[in-house]
């Protein structure tokens, strides 16, 4: 029952130590014992296979995730200070979230420049090393003070690395009728002032006769060039040119 299976990996399989026997592996690997490195490894994977689940629905590709997240915990195995009171998973976890959020940045859709990125990781080491003094989430004027870069700068740089989100993904679900994004996005086109618009431009087009009400609505609601409505309704394309200054004269009296 309690067997979970994750990129391929049954945890039900995976060794478990006690806290002794960590203890005693750690001493090990540390003194060169390669052997000891990989079962110390293979004993702590749950710990990825645990962050994992916290970005869930992030990436196409599960099996990329959890081998860049067994990149952060064996950067985390080889950095650990056993001189420290520090547990190593207390230690390993945010190490592990750290290279998984790495690769979700660089591996963004939208591309950023290296120059960006770098200041966004800057701003948010100075975001962790702030927390850890002052133990509450610092303000962007903190951080960039810390920094010693502008306000600005930190908003752009965090605003740059943040994952699009999708007009399609799901805000809620009752059961019944799910809500997406962009069901809650308003849409300034639908505005009064666009609904006048669009009330003036009809009006305005009904004062054109009917051949140049034909050449704007095949030049700019269908768009196709002036040679093409030239050939469409036949006549010469200098004709369709002076016929379109025309109507783009009257509707701009229309309005």
């Amino acid at each position: 029952m309690s067997k979970v299976v994750i990129t391929g990996i049954d945890t039900s399989t995976l060794p478990k130590l006690s806290g002794k026997e960590q203890a005693e592996l750690m001493q090990k690997l540390k003194a060169g014992d390669e052997k000891a490195r990989d079962d110390f490894a293979i004993c702590n994977m749950r710990l990825v296979l645990s962050v994992l689940q916290r970005f869930r629905g992030r990436c196409n590709s599960t099996d990329d995730l959890f081998q860049v997240g067994c990149v952060g915990l064996m950067k985390a195995i080889d950095n650990f200070d056993v001189t420290q009171n520090v547990k190593f998973s207390t230690y390993a976890v945010p190490m592990i979230i750290g290279e998984i959020k790495r690769f979700l940045r660089d591996n963004n859709s939208v591309r950023v420049s290296r120059s960006l990125r770098d200041t966004a990781y800057k701003v948010l080491k100075a975001r962790e090393d702030l927390i850890r003094t002052n133990g509450e989430e610092p303000s962007v004027d903190m951080v960039s003070d810390y920094l010693g870069v502008s306000v600005s700068d930190v908003a752009i740089a965090l605003e740059a690395i943040s994952e699009p989100m999708s007009l399609c993904d799901p805000v809620y679900n009752d059961g019944d009728d799910t809500i997406y994004l962009m069901d809650q996005v308003s849409n300034s086109k639908d505005s009064e002032d666009k609904w006048v618009e669009d009330i003036n431009l009809r009006d305005a087009l009904s004062k054109l006769g009917e051949r140049e009400k034909e050449i704007v609505m095949l030049r700019y609601y269908v768009g196709k060039t002036q040679m093409e409505v030239s050939e469409e309704i036949g006549i010469s394309q200098a004709q369709v040119s002076r016929l379109e200054k025309n109507a783009i004269k009257e509707i701009r009296k229309a309005f």
